[in-house]
């Protein structure tokens, strides 16, 4: 899993059939203190409701399939979770607003 930030979203009029009801959120990587990586971002799918600004916990590859109850599913990165804080070495290094 990793820690990324919702930068964006994604609108697909034709989606795959098992993607038909899911959102589609850009992410990008973050540091353990929120800070974004300089990365390109990249497309997932939202499981829980995740919006734009929100540091979450991103799971991929067959990881993320098994998380959308879908084995078959073509999604290889899923929004498993949103971050209400971070500790890292001991100290708070990031915590919703």
């Amino acid at each position: 899993m990793i820690i990324g930030k919702v930068v964006g979203s994604a609108v697909a009029t034709l989606k795959h059939e098992q993607l038909k009801t899911t959102k589609l959120l850009l992410v990008q990587r973050a540091d353990a203190t929120g800070v974004v990586a300089d990365e390109t971002p990249f497309v997932a799918v939202d499981l829980v409701g995740a919006g734009e600004g929100e540091l979450v916990v991103v799971s991929q590859g067959s990881s993320a399939r098994v998380a959308t109850g879908e084995s078959s599913s073509p999604a290889d990165a899923a929004i498993v979770g949103i971050l209400d804080s971070l500790r890292f070495e001991g100290a708070i290094a990031w915590r919703k607003e």
